[in-house]
């Protein structure tokens, strides 16, 4: 237990399941109408408790004011709000095209809820990571339990109550605690789970859930790795990158993670890095209200000895570098010559440093790219076209963005996801529907077509084979 977050007692945990599952038997989040109060609702919570909300972050773990609002709160609104405006269009059945034979067999597919699922959120986007996901719930018209991070106490705290004062507590509950309360969330069967976090920790949800044989949703993460190509504009390229991997002090999935740069272009690549800190922040990050610190003491420690543990070069001027290890706070740290057996490159880095690793040519940082699990996102820097081609056909990640970071982000009609070690499952808008649905197909057999049907009863005649059989004799192109 917690001196700041109420834990869920664990004996609770399966009535307040068996209590979501209860409501949704009674049907009433099928209604359209419901869902979308529920949607409104929603982004009202986030409207209405910001302030509370950024206070709570703040207390957590220093998270600025402004990425709270911008990156947490207002694209939580926005999908809330979009979703309830597309919702009908959404959840209209289907009627697919099939040939003239069939047609009066009414063949359709009905977007059904899948049912009670479980949301687990990770510490470092809490609001989006949880809030975004329960969006699709709300929308398909699933009940659904979440469970935030306890890394993030007075969050988790608040979001409990919010749900409480806001959504209807018959189909949407929080439940809060560690090891031993998710341990029996993990349990119980659950239609989807839908867990953004870590590898290590998708691999016990994954083996949990297969025991029931429930589908998953993973966001997880990775070494996100940014390629920059030689003819492109050194400043600008280390401008946006720097400027993504300081959102949120580097603790997100789809921070940039290392460099591939051509050697002859890394020195001028690293002057670029210091004229954009030096205008992000002219006092150094240390202090700064727009920069955040780590989440807690262990991973201040993890990333101070991964950095220490790096026989790349520092980077010296403007990144001091300093570590105020009291308040956790870290600045960004930018190191040169790392070579691919480095303590920086051993693990996802998820923290405000970044690693430039040389390339020799295209190929090389194609090579590097590939002898390591798929990330999550592939940033590029380049203009050129045959650059982009190559990239996008000899590599594999989630996403592949160009010439800047983050960004891909605001573009909610886009699909969200991992391949291989970095998770699959689609999100966002429609994606995070169609995530919590089943598509339910259906077919309605008049009797007048059992004339047309007779061929299929035993005996079977040779016309039988003919007609039915037909696709024996389709002519197969060379």
């Amino acid at each position: 237990m917690s001196d700041i977050l109420t834990y869920t007692p664990v004996e609770e945990i399966p009535k307040i399941r068996d209590d979501l599952r209860a409501t949704f038997r009674t049907g009433v989040t099928r209604s359209l109408e419901w869902r979308k109060r529920q949607l409104y609702q929603l982004a009202r919570m986030a409207q209405n408790e910001a302030e509370a909300v950024c206070d709570a972050m703040t207390r957590d773990f220093g998270k600025p004011r402004f990425e709270v609002i911008v990156a947490e709160l207002s694209a939580v609104i926005r999908v809330a709000l979009k979703s309830a405006e597309k919702l009908e269009e959404w959840a209209r059945p289907e009627l697919p095209d099939v040939p003239d034979s069939q047609k009066n067999w009414k063949p359709t597919i009905y977007k059904v809820p899948k049912g009670t699922a479980l949301i687990i959120s990770p510490w470092n986007f809490p609001v989006t990571l949880t809030l975004q996901p329960l969006v699709g719930a709300i929308a398909a018209g699933c009940c659904a339990v979440l469970k935030p991070s306890e890394n993030v106490p007075h969050f988790s705290e608040l979001l409990a109550k919010l749900v409480s004062q806001y959504l209807d507590t018959s189909a949407y509950r929080v439940v809060n605690g560690a090891v031993p309360e998710i341990t029996k969330v993990l349990e119980l069967q659950w239609d989807h789970i839908f867990y953004t976090g870590n590898g290590r920790v998708a691999r016990i949800v994954t083996t949990a859930a297969a025991k029931h044989l429930t589908p998953c949703s993973l966001e997880l993460g990775g070494k996100s790795p940014v390629v920059v190509d030689a003819a492109y504009d050194m400043e600008l390229a280390a401008k946006r990158i720097l400027w993504g991997k300081c959102n949120n002090a580097g603790q997100i999935c789809v921070a940039p993670d290392y460099i591939l740069v051509p050697r002859q272009k890394q020195d001028e690549l690293v002057r670029g890095f210091e004229k954009a800190y030096r205008t992000f922040f002219p006092n150094g990050a240390l202090d700064d209200a727009d920069y955040g610190g780590i989440v807690n003491d262990f991973h201040f420690k993890r990333l101070s000895t991964m950095l220490d543990r790096s026989q790349g070069e520092k980077v010296g001027g403007a990144f001091e570098g300093r570590r105020d290890p009291a308040r956790r706070r870290l600045e960004p740290v930018i190191v040169k010559g790392v070579d691919g057996n480095d303590s920086l490159l051993e693990e996802e880095i998820f923290g405000p440093l970044l690693p430039i690793v040389v390339v020799d040519s295209l190929d090389d940082a194609i090579d590097f790219i590939n002898a390591r699990p798929h990330p999550l996102v592939l940033y590029a820097f380049t203009e050129d076209p045959n650059v982009k081609e190559r990239l996008i056909n000899e590599t594999q990640s989630g996403s592949i963005v160009f010439n800047d970071t983050f960004q891909h982000l605001a573009v909610a009609e886009l699909p969200f996801s991992g391949i291989g070690e970095s998770g699959y499952g689609y999100q966002f808008l429609r994606y995070t529907f169609e995530a919590f649905t089943h598509l339910r197909s259906s077919v309605d057999i008049p009797k007048s077509e059992e004339s047309r049907l007779s061929l299929r009863y035993p005996p079977h005649k040779p016309e039988a084979y003919q007609v039915l059989g037909s696709a024996l004799n389709i002519r197969i192109p060379e």
